[in-house]
């Protein structure tokens, strides 16, 4: 989850009255707009913006049943912005590698490249595998938006197969990815 999505979870979230929609689609059976306006004494169009900032966070959803409109609660993207906080900061309290910790990184990536900087080959282990993707990482900047072109032109610097290795930079979080534009991500929401 790229921390600026993050961001704009709580600060929508910072809102008493989207807090009491939440409550009502939790505990009831979906509900109207109208409806929604009923229970917490508002107008309609205050419901809907309401909702709409909501739907911006995928907190709810909608589903249409002949001329009205009815809201659920998204309890599943709900979990994942709530949990995406604790692994940001659990991940920002590493600190610095110790001494070993940078030999043994050394020697990874004395094992796995080449001379000539390329990836022998894709390592099968785990923790091998995030200090190759780490390295390959390290000439791209941080906040820069990459073309997917742009991402695999980078990758086949070091190995021919730049579709695995760009996979791998969403799956440990590494790169977000949207509408083919990859950035990097905060170096605290990477796998480790």
């Amino acid at each position: 989850m790229q921390l600026d999505k993050l961001v704009n979870y709580y600060k929508v979230m910072g809102d008493t009255t989207r807090i009491k929609l939440l409550v009502l689609l939790s505990t009831e059976e979906p509900l109207s707009g109208q409806e929604l306006a009923e229970r917490l004494g508002v107008k309609p169009p205050t419901i809907s913006h309401h909702i709409a900032k909501l739907k911006e966070i995928s907190a709810v959803y909608e589903r249409r049943e002949k001329n009205t409109v009815f809201y659920y609660l998204n309890q599943k993207a709900l979990r994942q912005h709530s949990e995406g906080l604790f692994i940001v900061l659990e991940r920002s309290g590493k600190g610095e590698r110790t001494m070993e910790e940078q030999k043994e990184r050394e020697q990874i990536l004395q094992n796995f490249l080449a001379k000539d900087g390329k990836l022998k080959t894709i390592p099968a282990q785990r923790k091998k595998k995030l200090i190759i993707f780490e390295h390959i990482l390290k000439d791209l900047e941080m906040g820069k938006k990459y073309s997917e072109k742009e991402i695999n032109e980078h990758i086949k610097q070091f190995h021919e197969d730049y579709a695995t290795i760009r996979r791998e930079f969403i799956i440990n979080h590494y790169m977000y990815r949207e509408a083919g534009i990859y950035e990097l991500n905060p170096t605290e929401m990477w796998a480790k």
